[in-house]
């Protein structure tokens, strides 16, 4: 811009435009909000279940039920829930499980549960990309959740980003545990790397993520922090955000 410019005294100058400004955009998803939305959670790699912790964590704090459906090449890979572990998430009701064959039986239970205000989630596993897990299954899914105002996840191991009408879609990597408080050589509470590369509404990013107890008075909830490189360097050395929205 020269001097004479109308629109200016002076040398140009570069405006920095943060896209985070713009309105319906956040910068950091809180996922354990229990937002009644269908959200895709993807294992970064076989044999990782990461993602089950991940969800465990972003279960609502509420004593109503989680119904959890899995097909069965899900749980050969993932396993089954061990139901002492789950109490270790912060999670306070029952979990109704339920073990199916094939993954048209898991949609249509979670299509059901979502239906059911008495639940305080639905969780569904599904193995691989089949042909019954179409972008309208998932889009059924996802107007189910939000009308009747339930929670869903989608556990998704071996797939690599199929379409889907979920509202946010995460991909989950396991990452070494924290030390634990009273032996060193065992290991501590789990790590998880959080990549949200989906979203309506929310930036993309990648977080460090981990599960917080409760302290007193507080409530457990979902700790996310900036990897390095995932946005501005004061970002990165910030304090890490909490969310206890559960």
């Amino acid at each position: 811009m020269s001097p004479d410019s109308p629109l200016g005294t002076g040398p140009a100058l570069g405006k920095v435009v943060s896209l985070s400004a713009k309105p319906l955009v956040q910068d950091v998803p809180a996922p354990d909000a229990g937002d009644a939305v269908l959200r895709d959670v993807l294992a970064g790699a076989p044999f990782d279940a990461g993602g089950t912790g991940f969800v465990l964590s972003c279960l609502p704090d509420s004593a109503a039920p989680v119904l959890w459906v899995s097909d069965r090449m899900s749980r050969r890979e993932n396993g089954r829930l061990y139901g002492p572990a789950v109490r270790q998430f912060g999670f306070k009701g029952h979990v109704l499980q339920v073990e199916v064959s094939h993954p048209r039986d898991v949609l249509w239970a979670m299509e059901e549960g979502a239906a059911c205000g008495g639940l305080s989630a639905v969780v569904g596993e599904i193995h691989g990309a089949p042909e019954v897990l179409s972008f309208t299954a998932t889009k059924r899914l996802a107007l189910r959740s939000e009308q009747a105002g339930v929670p869903v996840w989608l556990i998704r191991s071996g797939d690599h980003g199929a379409l889907s009408a979920a509202r946010e879609r995460w991909r989950v990597s396991s990452l070494p545990s924290d030390v634990h408080p009273w032996n060193a050589a065992a290991p501590g509470a789990p790590v998880w790397e959080a990549e949200l590369f989906r979203a309506r509404g929310r930036a993309p990013g990648t977080w460090e993520a981990r599960h917080e107890p409760a302290t007193a008075g507080g409530k457990d909830h979902l700790r996310l922090l900036s990897r390095s490189g995932d946005g501005p360097l004061a970002q990165d050395h910030g304090a890490a955000a909490h969310f206890a929205g559960r």
